[in-house]
């Protein structure tokens, strides 16, 4: 018979479960107490014929003590323990790591896809499976599941968070959840499992990943250069998608604890500080079997649930294959909404009907929006050929009720990125040019990233080649595409972390798309590939969207060591220009004749006016990029004369009153007719038309671009 944990550990936790010593154990059996002490150590086990005894002393059967891979624990029920307030009177009124990011789906479908393709099992080079699952719950389906997580042993807790709402944030979405529920007599949870991936591993309180995610904040535990986070704060996006602050977790181990790996089951809740009853509590709460080792096994932890508790808690997984399913009860998205009234303005001030009709828990909506999200920033990690399997499949489904909304959607990337993964495709395949000469090709170059010495060393480690792939758009769905004209940056795990334009395009420029492949994603035999990745990770935030200056970098390698990532770009921008540049072509045959035989009337030149003259602002077009930042581009007309006026460019936010506030520039370039030198545009003597480009700093932005108008203005002097 297979059996699962070792005896000595088994026993040892069900005698706990059941209140017994080992000499009462000893007395029921009829035996000696160092009897019972050696099975505990391992230092013997207990006879076939004994067996039978400990089944009855332990109030189980038989085969539970010789399989060993489930608790005896029927005495102990599915409870929820919630961390009893700080004695020195301290509050939390909120789990702060969850404040890094806002109540979006699409920040929760980037980070905890980014989660499993760093726990991917690479054993046998199979992709990790993911599947989004919007479940919308009303009526008896509804009722039914609040039973199932024993809904009114909670409901004085989040009547005592709404009490104290409006003095909290956290509050304040937890009581707009609970009343959205009660109100409109629905609940929408949201789903994500992974498959062939590592399950969370390790003991309820031990270092492992199981207690880095249920257990503690700001705790990364991922390994290897191509993993995506760092920080231990992705996981927060699943508690703040939630409305009500719950999460459900099911996992199916790839490593066996306690003898088992199949639905090792959890809860957890985040409110802020409460009072319930004359008792404080903390802040967080667990669902599950109390820990007989815990004081007055009050404490709960994690427990191997039957597939009926796993069907009513809607946490039933497809198969047995490792991986977790994590359930967020409320899930709602909130952050995609902010600024829909400037979006959707009828002219005259007033919003359309359509802007009132928006809901945050509206699952076909939410549907589209995370297949928007994934096939943005997971496209590459889709993409295989060459004999090269995908890292990733994700879908996306809709059910209401059980019964299907919107069906499944499996992400397609050369749907979502066409033109991007037809160049990361050509790449496995070894089909690449050295130049654009014909529609659809893909040319391929490398590109040098120098990498500093670690510890504030001068010098250079040495020279990673990081690879770029341009290629032209080929069909009207690609020029659609508002990301072209693009530069992807990624690198190990695939998921796309910089997108960015390319300045100074010559005019002209076929529309193009670019991807940039550093790292191991540049192929774990490049040289100092590991390096690279290392480096980089370091100089990710939170977000993972961008590359740039991090406390970290400036611990690990120098305060200066950003100006290795900014040559990079530079030599990027360089190598799109070059390969993107439409060939010069020779002047037709007999120009020079043709030009001779032509006689052109040239008027006198008018007096030039004496005296400095000011140019003055004649053309502007601004666009919002990705990260939220205005991107302008705009001339400006000289008029004649000797002296031109320097003249800075300066932006600002348009405001109904009071002083506008000024915005900083992350990159100010001259196109043509002038120059930029620290801020200020000195212009080409004799030059007519000047031309320049800027994005601003979105640090310096006080409010959400899309809330806002933007005044360009040209000065004289410094800009005051």
């Amino acid at each position: 018979m297979e059996t699962g944990e070792e005896f000595g550990p088994w026993l040892s936790r069900q005698l706990k479960i059941a209140g017994k010593t080992q000499a009462e154990l000893a007395e029921e059996l009829g035996l000696t107490r160092a009897a019972v002490s050696a099975w505990i150590t391992g230092r013997s086990t207990p006879r076939p014929t004994v067996m039978t005894d400990i089944a009855r002393a332990l109030g189980t059967d038989v085969g539970t003590v010789h399989t060993r891979t489930t608790d005896t624990g029927s005495s102990l029920p599915v409870t929820w323990y919630h961390r009893p307030g700080y004695p020195d009177g301290g509050r939390d009124l909120g789990n702060a790591a969850a404040f890094a990011f806002d109540a979006d789906v699409q920040v929760l479908a980037r980070e905890t896809c980014q989660n499993s393709l760093d726990e991917r099992l690479t054993g046998e080079g199979r992709p990790v499976r993911v599947r989004y699952t919007l479940h919308e719950l009303t009526g008896e389906h509804l009722d039914a599941f609040r039973e199932a997580i024993l809904w009114n042993d909670l409901f004085p807790h989040y009547s005592a968070v709404s009490e104290t709402a409006g003095h909290q944030k956290v509050g304040r979405v937890v009581d707009a959840g609970v009343r959205d529920m009660y109100e409109k007599g629905r609940l929408v949870l949201l789903r994500v499992d992974d498959y062939n991936a590592s399950g969370l591993n390790g003991d309820d309180y031990a270092d492992g990943k199981f207690a880095a995610v249920v257990r503690r904040q700001l705790e990364s535990l991922k390994s290897g250069h191509g993993a995506g986070g760092s920080y231990g704060l992705g996981k927060a996006t699943l508690w703040a998608t939630s409305a009500l602050g719950l999460v459900l977790i099911n996992s199916t181990l790839s490593e066996a604890h306690e003898g088992r790996t199949e639905r090792r089951v959890i809860g957890r809740l985040e409110l802020p500080w409460r009072k319930v009853d004359g008792r404080s509590y903390a802040g967080p709460a667990w669902l599950g079997r109390p820990d007989p080792e815990s004081p007055g096994a009050l404490v709960t932890r994690s427990w191997w649930a039957d597939e009926a508790t796993v069907e009513r808690l809607h946490l039933t997984r497809e198969h047995d294959e490792p991986g977790t399913s994590f359930l967020i009860v409320g899930a709602h998205d909130v952050a995609s909404l902010e600024g829909k009234p400037s979006d959707q303005s009828d002219g005259d001030g007033e919003t359309s009907d359509k802007e009132d009709a928006e809901d945050p828990r509206d699952i076909s909506r939410m549907h589209g929006r995370l297949v928007e999200a994934l096939g943005r920033d997971f496209w590459a990690a889709m993409v295989g050929g060459g004999g090269r399997l995908p890292l990733l499949e994700v879908s996306v489904r809709a059910l209401r009720n059980g019964a299907v909304v919107v069906p499944e959607k499996q992400v397609d990337p050369s749907l979502e990125q066409p033109s991007r993964t037809r160049a990361l495709r050509a790449h496995y395949e070894g089909t690449t040019v050295d130049r654009l000469t014909e529609a659809g090709q893909v040319a391929a170059c490398g590109v040098p990233l120098e990498l500093p010495l670690t510890g504030g060393t001068r010098g250079t480690l040495g020279t990673h080649r990081a690879l770029l792939l341009v290629t032209h758009l080929v069909t009207d769905a690609e020029d659609r595409d508002r990301s072209k004209n693009q530069v992807h940056s990624l690198r190990g795990n695939r998921m796309t972390v910089k997108r960015a334009g390319v300045p100074n395009l010559p005019l002209g420029t076929n529309p193009f798309h670019a991807v940039l492949l550093v790292g191991e994603a540049a192929g774990e035999s490049v040289p100092f590939a590991a390096d690279a990745e290392e480096f980089l990770r370091a100089a990710e935030p939170p977000e993972h969207d961008r590359w740039g200056q991090t406390e970290e970098l400036t611990v690990r390698w120098s305060p200066t060591a950003y100006r290795r990532i900014n040559g990079l770009t530079k030599e990027v921008n360089s190598a799109v220009r070059e390969l993107v540049a439409r060939p010069r072509r020779a002047g037709p045959e007999g120009g020079e004749a043709l030009r001779k035989a032509l006689t052109v009337r040239k008027r006198p030149k008018a007096k030039a006016p004496t005296g400095p003259v000011v140019p003055v602002l004649d053309r502007l077009e601004a666009t919002v990029g990705d990260d939220g930042e205005w991107r302008i581009t705009a001339e400006a007309a000289i008029p004649r004369g000797d002296e031109i006026t320097p003249m800075m460019p300066v932006a600002q936010l348009d405001v109904r009153s009071g002083g506008r506030p000024r915005l900083d520039w992350a990159e100010l370039v001259a196109v043509e007719g002038c120059e930029v030198v620290d801020g200020i545009l000195r212009f080409t003597p004799g030059a007519r038309r000047a031309r320049f480009r800027g994005i601003t700093d979105v640090t310096s932005h006080p409010v959400r671009t899309t809330l806002t108008r933007l005044v360009v203005e040209l000065r004289a002097g410094k800009g005051e």
